[in-house]
């Protein structure tokens, strides 16, 4: 995803898409297609910081689960 134009004291909020993946965003702009806020907001490097902090994994979520299945799947045999 393409963020538009940054501009200094720009305030942004930080977004997640059904992969469980993380992006910023203007404040006050409708959200893009497929993303989701997810209650913080703030200037571009508090957001990234707190994605750095949530976002620990960066594998999408369909992949975490198809590897935790492998593994359940491993496990088992």
């Amino acid at each position: 995803m393409r963020v538009p134009e940054t501009e200094p004291g720009l305030t942004y909020v930080v977004v997640v898409n059904h992969e469980e993946q993380y992006s910023i965003w203007p404040a006050g702009r409708a959200c893009p297609a497929g993303w989701t806020e997810t209650g913080f907001s703030g200037l571009k490097d508090a957001c990234l910081a707190h994605i750095a902090a949530v976002w620990t994994d960066m594998r999408p979520r369909s992949l975490r689960l198809a590897m935790e299945q492998a593994d359940v799947v491993a496990r088992a045999a």
